[in-house]
């Protein structure tokens, strides 16, 4: 499973690199508000830093049209920005259409704000490159988030669809382990959630108990 990191922080990627667990980043509007990147040319040149420090993997970049001719418009800028990019595609009907299309003329893309098997399918048969369903918003609405990665999971691989499952809405690190006992081909979720995977009381204490005891031997 790979983990790509949620986030338009340039600090946290690259940390994330340095730890050498990342595979790719996704970001959406929301992320590059946070870090405080406004207009076209700065969101433009900040997707081209994230694709520079992550070479070889994959950045989801979002499209913000919700029509057909806007989201291919916005697409094609966006994929021109660097070979990393994949165009992030929102699950709506001109969505659909546009992923269909790229598909059509070589250009990946990332269906995300997805919440149901059915979204799921419609995705695999536009040839979507990934499929990113919301697991923790799906936990919000008292429906199981997990449940729905390993339903997708199980009708992609009955079904022979390539399309990859990226697990978002990752909030736990609980949630990367189910995830990944689930099927999922990536997750992606904040850093903090990847580092959340360290800690263990054993492994402190079973640190603390070999240096106390190396310190003993060495006085």
């Amino acid at each position: 499973m790979k983990f790509f990191i949620d986030t338009a922080n340039l600090n946290d990627i690259k940390e994330a690199k340095d730890l050498g667990i990342l595979d790719g980043v996704t970001t959406n509007p929301s992320l590059m508000a946070k870090e405080k990147i406004t207009g076209k040319s700065a969101i433009f040149a900040h997707y081209k830093a994230i694709c520079d420090i992550v070479e070889d993997g994959d950045v989801s970049a979002e499209v913000i049209a919700t029509d057909f001719d806007g989201i291919i418009k916005e697409g094609l800028e966006l994929a021109k920005i660097s070979d990393n990019i994949v165009v992030k595609v929102p699950m709506i009907k001109d969505g659909i259409k546009a992923i269909s299309w790229f598909t059509a003329n070589d250009i990946r893309t990332n269906c995300t704000l997805v919440f149901s098997a059915g979204q799921a399918i419609l995705a695999a048969k536009a040839g979507a490159t990934y499929l990113s369903p919301f697991v923790g918003r799906v936990d919000d609405i008292t429906w199981d988030g997990i449940q729905l990665i390993e339903e997708i999971a199980g009708i992609y691989s009955m079904q022979g669809y390539m399309t990859e499952i990226l697990a978002a809405s990752i909030r736990t690190p609980l949630h990367i382990v189910q995830a990944a006992k689930a099927g999922a081909d990536v997750v992606t979720c904040p850093l903090s959630s990847i580092m959340g995977l360290l800690n263990h009381p054993l492994t402190d204490i079973g640190l603390q108990k070999f240096l106390e005891d190396h310190n003993k031997g060495n006085k």
